[in-house]
């Protein structure tokens, strides 16, 4: 079952956040009545994000030892030349 909680449940009932989001279950918080931010454990995280990080570290090391750059329009009409055939 989702999750929805105001932020101020962070603050005053963070043990029972805590056994939410440990259960594996993310807990989306709301201010003000509309969302705000989601809290989930770290496998989670984990899980979503992947290998992210290694990608934009490889990123960072091919655009160290390069002097190439190109625009975001380059490399966006690129990408839709590449889905749109």
């Amino acid at each position: 079952m989702i999750q929805i909680r105001p932020v101020s449940d962070l603050r005053n009932k963070f043990p029972e956040i805590e056994t939410l989001v440990n259960t594996g279950e993310p807990v989306y918080l709301t201010k003000n009545g509309y969302g705000a931010m989601v809290v989930m454990n770290l496998e989670q995280y984990a899980s979503l994000t992947g290998d992210i990080e290694i990608k934009l570290d490889e990123a960072d090391r091919a655009a160290a030892a390069s002097d190439v750059r190109y625009t975001h329009e380059e490399v966006f009409g690129r990408l839709k030349k590449q889905r749109h055939g």
